[in-house]
């Protein structure tokens, strides 16, 4: 056996070392979840509120308020995100510019959580006086999901064919009707995957809306823009606070074994709908 053949061998070896501990740590970490978490799930626990500082009842008001946000920031974000990647795909002609906002994109995307909550505060609950609220932390996790969107949008426009556009400019079509009618639905499914992503992040938050959307206890559900939010976030951090209460322990699995499922099912939803509505290049 050559040299190469055997350092091709080794390499071999070592990255699927590195794939089975990934897949390691994974199957630890759903499998604690799963065992600590799944005891404490019943319908009571799911449709009843929270009592005694979430140490007894369910996590009603904190699954609700977790989907308000969620919904909330991707009604924001994707629109701006839409306009975003149509500006780089279709109007934009300098490949300077568009290398340039990719970039910005992308360092956005690696800007710490917890800055997006300090910097969001200070902007959306101080200069805009909106305070800690649902609607702070739903403008905070758009803009944390706007990469995620756009990056999704943006890179299925990229991929059809040029035959769709060539058969629109010899139609005659304004780059608007060529946008209305030929680009959005050949895209579709890289919206909606980009949409299903951007929730998961955002389910997945916690340190953005710890201190700007929520209070720690004793909140139902907003009534006006600048009531907090309850949260399974934060619902599970109070009680994982409380080391000498079993019942309250137990409770913090059910919600994060909820919260993780939420995400899980998210991520599954936006593969499957990237596998059952493939691109035109892709048949």
């Amino acid at each position: 056996m050559n040299r190469n053949a055997v350092i091709e061998k080794v390499v071999w070896g070592f990255l699927c070392c590195l794939m089975a501990l990934s897949l390691a740590i994974l199957v630890f970490v759903l499998a604690a979840v799963i065992a600590k978490g799944l005891p404490a799930i019943d319908w009571e626990f799911l449709s009843q509120v929270s009592r005694n500082f979430g140490a007894a009842g369910g996590i009603l008001y904190q699954t609700l308020g977790t989907l308000i946000l969620m919904a909330g920031a991707v009604l924001v974000s994707l629109p701006v995100a839409l306009g975003a990647a149509l500006l780089q795909t279709e109007y934009l002609r300098s490949e300077r510019i568009k290398k340039t906002l990719r970039h910005l994109i992308y360092s956005l995307n690696g800007v710490p959580t917890i800055l997006f909550g300090l910097a969001g505060y200070m902007i959306f609950g101080v200069y805009l006086e909106a305070g800690v609220s649902w609607l702070t932390g739903t403008l905070i996790l758009a803009v944390m999901i706007l990469p995620t969107l756009q990056v999704s949008i943006q890179e299925a426009i990229e991929a059809l064919p040029e035959k769709y556009r060539d058969a629109g400019t010899a139609l005659g079509l304004t780059p608007w009707e060529m946008v209305r009618s030929v680009i959005l639905p050949q895209s579709i499914f890289g919206i909606v995957t980009g949409v299903l992503l951007g929730l998961a992040r955002a389910a997945g938050e916690t340190a953005a809306i710890m201190f700007t959307a929520t209070t720690f206890s004793g909140i139902l559900l907003p009534q006006t823009w600048t009531d907090p939010v309850p949260t399974l976030q934060t619902h599970i951090l109070i009680l994982a606070q409380e080391a000498l209460s079993p019942q309250a322990i137990a409770n913090a699995w059910g919600a994060g074994l909820v919260l993780l499922t939420l995400v899980f099912v998210l991520i599954l939803a936006a593969h499957y709908f990237r596998g059952r509505i493939p691109m035109e290049s892709e048949r």
